[in-house]
């Protein structure tokens, strides 16, 4: 299957720079799964297109400030380090930009002076595995020094503002790890989940924490080619037997974006969503059977992206591309800050 089936031209003016006023203020693109069928809603309408008995699920992934920047000690060339998993004490598995200067033993500032680290090994796709030192331990560093890890089509990227440290996160965030935030999640608030657990809506979480697997594109002209990089999720045991009890009572499954959707899919064995801690490198596009998810939140994704793939296994490649060009027709706003759609 070719990736050129799954491109689309959007306008740059609707690439959301910022987030929607409100989280719940965000719109809301209604699809029919089966018929096709659209319906311009708002983000806050939710409790009034969920039903009692439907199971929601949301991924509690919490973002990490994970973005150093600072510059090589020969030369003093700028560099970034996008920091995504620890390997060892004070030794994590990073990104670097640009990943030539950051040559294996190649000494770092970082931090504005305030840590050094040093490139011990090369990995593939421009990683690497770096030694930090700072007076305290990494997290600390991250918390006082790092950057939110805006994607790179913010154009404020370098410098993200001050309401980026709240809204590129979930209100529901509880287990650091991610260094990219699961959108569908952003437009939820504390009101509009009470809202829905007070009509009857079961609201179930588990844990996928996003890393460059996700957002990074896709290099092979055939679908088929294409290996995801595995992310740690883990489907608490209560999670399990929620969501086992809902299928066997036929209610809905709906999963909060394609995190969420991918870590169901892995922990469903046989027909039972079973618990499960480990990595994942589910990948899913068209022409996969969904075992577990009903409906589907999520945002408006970027061409050729797995993501999209995702979505359209759910629905159908067409349907999926005729929801976009009515989206772009109408002025939605795409992307991460953008708004969403709910394939039900």
């Amino acid at each position: 299957m070719e990736l050129a089936l799954f491109d689309y031209e959007l306008p740059p003016e609707l690439i959301a720079q910022y987030p929607a006023e409100t989280r719940d203020g965000s719109r809301l693109l209604v699809l029919s799964r089966q018929s096709g069928e659209r319906e311009d809603r708002m983000f806050r309408d939710l409790s009034t297109l969920l039903h009692a008995g439907d199971c929601l699920v949301v991924n509690q992934s919490r973002v990490i400030p994970a973005r150093l920047s600072g510059q090589l000690e020969e030369g003093g060339r700028g560099v970034e380090l996008l920091l995504l998993r620890e390997v060892d004490n004070h030794c994590w598995e990073a990104l670097t930009r640009p990943a030539k200067r950051c040559r294996v033993g190649a000494n770092l500032q970082l931090a504005d002076g305030h840590a050094r680290a040093r490139v011990l090994r090369a990995l593939p796709l421009g990683k690497r595995v770096v030694e930090i030192e700072c007076s305290g331990t990494v997290r600390s560093l991250l918390e006082q020094y790092g950057l939110p890890p805006l994607p790179p089509y913010i154009r404020r990227y370098q410098k993200p503002g001050s309401e980026d440290w709240e809204r590129y996160q979930t209100v529901y965030a509880n287990e650091e790890g991610s260094v990219a935030a699961p959108t569908a999640g952003l437009h939820f608030t504390q009101e509009l989940l009470s809202a829905l657990e007070r009509i009857g809506v079961e609201i179930l979480s588990l844990t996928l924490h996003v890393g460059p697997g996700t957002f990074r594109p896709i290099r092979s002209r055939e679908v088929e080619r294409h290996r995801m990089e595995s992310e740690f999720i883990q489907v608490p045991t209560e999670t399990a037997l929620a969501l086992n009890r809902a299928r066997a009572e036929q209610r809905r499954v709906i999963a909060v974006g394609t995190t969420t959707t991918r870590a169901l899919e892995t922990a469903c064995v046989d027909g039972t969503v079973q618990p499960f801690e480990g990595r994942t490198d589910r990948y899913i596009y068209p022409g996969y059977r969904f075992t577990v998810v009903d409906g589907l939140l999520t945002n408006f994704h970027l061409p050729r992206s797995s993501l999209l793939l995702l979505v359209s296994a759910f629905t159908g490649r067409e349907r999926i591309l005729l929801a976009y060009r009515h989206a772009i027709e109408a002025g939605y706003r795409f992307y991460s800050y953008g708004d969403a759609m709910l394939i039900v």
